[in-house]
């Protein structure tokens, strides 16, 4: 009888060990799945479709200077369509080139589809660099090429913020972000340029 009761008692014993060690474990494994960093990523990682709804690769820019931009049709800023064509003009030749991103994010600023974009950038314009399908730049339906502009875990640079139509983004020849600039600087500005020429 002796032996039963501390048979009976070594087995309550190691049930209760066993029941105490599951959710240490459980909680523990959750808490490291959380932790898991995101990996930092270059232009290069992405492709998005064009204005003519071809797939258009970042990576096909390697070793270009990028200058990225949202814009909008019908827009106060809209004229730096102009400055922005003349600075593409003088520097394609020279590993530069710029991606206009379409976007009705500010205003409702922007035509309903792509061929009235495009017709109206060429018409009054003459805009020749590559223009993007129109997306969103901000919020939940942000495109995957905003997201990397805007969020440190993604650029490994900085956050940024998108707050009006012709913000502007500069990506070194390796695909890197280098530096963000609001609405009110022009293409041509100093900054910009001397970005170019470095």
């Amino acid at each position: 009888m002796k032996y039963l009761l501390i048979g009976l008692f070594g087995v309550f014993l190691s049930c209760n060990a066993q029941e105490t060690k599951k959710p240490v474990k459980t909680k523990h494994t959750t808490h490291q799945n959380s932790k898991t960093p995101q990996k930092v990523k270059t232009i290069y990682d992405y492709t998005f479709k064009d204005i003519n709804d071809d797939d258009f690769k970042f990576s096909d820019l390697k070793g270009k200077k990028i200058l990225i931009l949202n814009t909008a049709s019908k827009c106060g800023y809209t004229p730096q369509y102009d400055a922005l064509e003349k600075l593409y003009q003088e520097y394609k030749d020279q590993n530069f080139v710029i991606i206009g991103f379409p976007s009705d994010n500010f205003g409702g600023q922007e035509f309903d589809n792509n061929e009235q974009i495009a017709s109206f950038c060429k018409l009054n314009y003459g805009v020749t660099f590559p223009l993007m399908t129109k997306s969103d730049v901000i919020g939940k339906n942000q495109n995957e090429i905003f997201k990397f502009l805007t969020k440190k875990s993604l650029n490994g640079k900085s956050d940024n913020e998108v707050k009006w139509n012709f913000t502007k983004f500069l990506i070194n020849e390796d695909g890197t972000l280098e530096a963000s600039y609001p609405s009110k600087v022009t293409p041509d500005s100093k900054e910009i340029v001397d970005w170019i020429n470095k």
